[in-house]
């Protein structure tokens, strides 16, 4: 059956790999984000997420258009890497901006819709780094720690309604994340995070540049969007990090983050 789907951050790695394989699957998919951008089955929309006036004309505009918006897929995001204590507040906006309130901001604007129609399924794109907090990355842990109560808390509110939330926690993928990731400056050029910082990038980015590709997430969420009854998390990476994730549930929190430090070398 023929879905409407809306994606965010459809330009690019996650986003682009799932907008065509759900478009060549027969769906209608609108992608949103911030570059122009031409497909011959993907409705592309150029706007920032971040621009709740210009996204509520979009939602609006695709409805009119299709009279039903099924499925939403947040998946817009960013990544910002650096000290937690000398990130700038500009830092720390554009990172929760973008993750958080983007995905705020969309499902806002397309709810009332899917309580209208009594059916629909919100697909949040969480990350394992919203399962723990990640040293040098963590304005990013924080942003997808907030995607994981919000989307918790907001399917406990809709379910009632026939829509269903999802949340994709994604480990390392192989995508231009790492590219764009940007690093804070302050926390490079200081003597007693800089050296600290650089080894753990290093590591951070040799684990992604390994890591699956983009089509192995593209799979799951389109077996998300067939399923009747859609799961609230899914894991999606390899065995090593799939086992970190289940080991946090059943270690102490100290002996955790003493894993942490010991994996990223983020130990002075």
């Amino acid at each position: 059956m023929n879905k409407v789907i809306i994606i965010t951050g459809a330009s690019s790695g996650f986003g682009k790999a799932t907008a065509e394989r759900l478009a060549k699957r027969g769906h209608t998919v609108y992608g949103i984000c911030r570059r122009e951008m031409s497909h011959p089955t993907i409705h592309y929309m150029q706007a920032d997420i971040r621009d709740k006036e210009h996204i509520r004309q979009i939602v609006n505009t695709i409805y009119e258009k299709e009279k039903h918006i099924d499925v939403l897929i947040n998946n817009a995001g960013m990544g910002i890497g650096g000290s937690l204590e000398l990130a700038t507040t500009e830092e720390i906006q554009v990172q929760m901006g973008t993750n958080f309130m983007g995905c705020v901001n969309m499902c806002q604007e397309v709810l009332p819709y899917m309580r209208r129609q009594c059916s629909g399924k919100i697909i949040n794109l969480s990350s394992i780094g919203g399962i723990m907090g990640l040293p040098y990355q963590g304005y990013y842990s924080a942003s997808k720690f907030a995607i994981e109560g919000f989307s918790e808390a907001l399917s406990a509110e809709v379910k009632g309604f026939g829509i269903s939330v999802s949340m994709v926690e994604p480990g390392d993928f192989a995508t231009n994340f790492t590219s764009s990731r940007k690093n804070s400056q302050a926390t490079l050029d200081d003597p007693d995070y800089g050296p600290i910082f650089k080894r753990s990038l290093g590591l951070i980015e040799k684990e992604e540049n390994g890591g699956l590709k983009p089509d192995v997430l593209a799979q799951r969420i389109e077996k998300i969007v067939d399923a009747r009854h859609p799961r609230l998390r899914y894991v999606v990476a390899n065995f090593e990090q799939w086992l970190s994730v289940a080991l946090k549930r059943f270690i102490p929190g100290n002996w955790f983050v003493d894993i942490l430090i010991s994996y990223y070398k983020s130990k002075p």
